[in-house]
């Protein structure tokens, strides 16, 4: 490993201080992490108490830069995300307060029940990594990225996310309730952490992380394992194994979502190429999201990730 690599290592690190703090949460940590090294946003989904909110508060105690939390409501404003102008009776004109989705690490809990205004809001910045507000477009902090929550035992007040938003998340995780096992460990680690003041977070610095970034988009993938994840794209489309499950298939963001995340993946498995194993975990968080399953899967209890086991099960790396 050379110079490079090892001050990159600190990002690495990341998954060991994180996942302390956690219980059975290996698998989120990961993703998190993959996310952060890709430039990408999260989408977690699951039921309350879950330590989905603690989880990113954990990871952002260890990254440069500022961060803020949005708690989500069916009366929030755009502005209330973006900021507003603010006249100054001193100055005789008028400031822009930002808001607070100017930080680098930005926590929206419960997405699903901000309205659509807001919804757009987040959109462009997501995608275009701006906010436009009377006019004027502000850039938003490098390293920016955006974790999303959403309950999906509570329906009431909520507004569905549109295909095309969550299409601007690279990855969509699923949680479930711990087990009994792992419920027992949670009690011992909160009744340890009451007893004792928690150890300092070890933070990466913004070098650190740019330098992370930059051999994560070296990690070299091999002609075959591109033609594998085109393959698995492919098989949600026209003519594709699970096609006729599906109304709206996997679109090229899909496929390089998926890349993305693999050269991340590999990355932190101490790789500096992909294979297809990176690609068999990542793809139903990568993929499930982005294809809308017809009316005929859905009224037999088909899902985007079953159809996405569906196309592992057919389409094989070699």
């Amino acid at each position: 490993m050379n110079e490079l690599s090892h001050k990159a290592h600190a990002v690495a690190r990341l998954g060991a201080e994180v996942g302390a703090t956690l219980i059975g949460h290996e698998i989120l940590v990961e993703r998190l992490l993959i996310a952060l090294l890709s430039g990408g946003h999260v989408l977690i989904e699951g039921p309350p108490g879950i330590a989905k909110t603690r989880a990113v508060k954990q990871l952002a105690a260890h990254l440069p830069g500022s961060h803020s939390r949005i708690q989500c409501t069916p009366d929030l404003l755009p502005s209330d995300l973006t900021g507003t102008q603010i006249f100054r009776p001193e100055a005789g004109g008028f400031d822009f307060m930002a808001g607070p989705i100017f930080h680098s690490l930005v926590l929206v809990d419960e997405i699903n029940r901000a309205p659509p205004k807001v919804q757009s809001a987040l959109l462009e910045a997501m995608a275009e990594r701006q906010v436009t507000t009377s006019g004027t477009t502000r850039p938003l902090p490098d390293p920016f990225m955006v974790v999303a929550t959403q309950n999906p035992i509570e329906h009431e007040g909520t507004f569905p996310l549109p295909e095309a938003q969550l299409d601007r998340f690279l990855l969509h995780l699923r949680l479930d309730l711990p087990g009994a096992e792992a419920e027992r460990a949670i009690l011992d680690l909160v009744e340890a952490e009451g007893q004792s003041p928690p150890a300092a977070a070890t933070a990466v610095t913004p070098e650190e992380l740019s330098q992370a970034q930059a051999e994560v988009a070296q990690v070299h993938l091999a002609p075959a394992l591109k033609d594998f994840i085109v393959r698995l794209v492919m098989a949600t489309r026209p003519g594709g194994t699970v096609a006729e499950w599906i109304e709206h298939p996997v679109s090229p963001r899909g496929s390089l979502a998926l890349a993305a995340g693999v050269r991340a993946r590999a990355w932190l498995h101490g790789r500096d190429h992909g294979l297809p194993e990176d690609a068999e975990a990542l793809a139903a968080d990568a993929l499930a999201h982005r294809m809308v399953p017809a009316w005929q899967a859905v009224s037999e209890g088909r899902s985007g990730r079953s159809l996405v086991a569906d196309i592992l099960r057919e389409v094989r790396p070699w």
